[in-house]
């Protein structure tokens, strides 16, 4: 868990930006034990759907938001074969899952999941590892991609509307560089 960090201070920021507010419907991709969920319910965000392969992960979370829980729908899943429904997602929202994602099929999965299901004029905050940050992450390859680099996934459907550098200090005291990629839906 070196990418975890308590508050994902930088997303939030870039979701605000997008227009994020009480009524939104959010994905968290790769929610996991993060608190970013505790942080969108802070904030009175109440349509939230928290995804994660992990169920251990997400019962963690659960289980820390105890009654708020019944707030977030839980899928337990793999980005690249979940089935959502078109159009019911304004806010996707993904730091560190996306850079997993190394093989082209897998990629092209992930683009056509969020393209499917992001509304027009939503909006997806995606963050992985930079093109200075580390080339495995937990013992696996990574990709690692720039803000442009992001976005040229998307570019069919897609605009890069603002982009974030961030040198994350992990628990153990080592630093990664992330890149975040603001896009919206066209």
């Amino acid at each position: 868990m070196s990418w975890y960090r308590p508050h994902l201070d930088v997303s939030l920021g870039l979701m605000r930006q997008a227009g994020m507010g009480p009524a939104s419907r959010v994905i968290d991709v790769g929610a996991g034990a993060s608190t970013l969920l505790d942080d969108l319910l802070a904030l009175g965000v109440r349509n939230i759907t928290a995804l994660d392969v992990s169920e251990e992960s997400l019962a963690v979370t659960r289980a820390r938001l105890a009654g708020q829980a019944e707030s977030v729908q839980w899928l337990v899943g793999d980005v690249t074969s979940v089935v959502l429904p078109p159009s019911s997602i304004d806010l996707w929202h993904d730091r560190a899952v996306l850079h997993f994602l190394t093989e082209a099929r897998d990629i092209d999965k992930y683009v056509e999941v969020a393209t499917n299901a992001i509304a027009t004029g939503g909006h997806a905050v995606i963050a992985g590892f930079a093109l200075d940050g580390p080339v495995t992450c937990s013992g696996l390859p990574v990709a690692r991609r720039d803000p442009q680099g992001i976005a040229a996934l998307f570019a069919e459907r897609f605009a890069l509307v603002d982009s974030r550098r961030e040198i994350h200090r992990t628990p153990a005291g080592g630093e990664q560089s992330f890149a975040y990629a603001l896009l919206r839906r066209l």
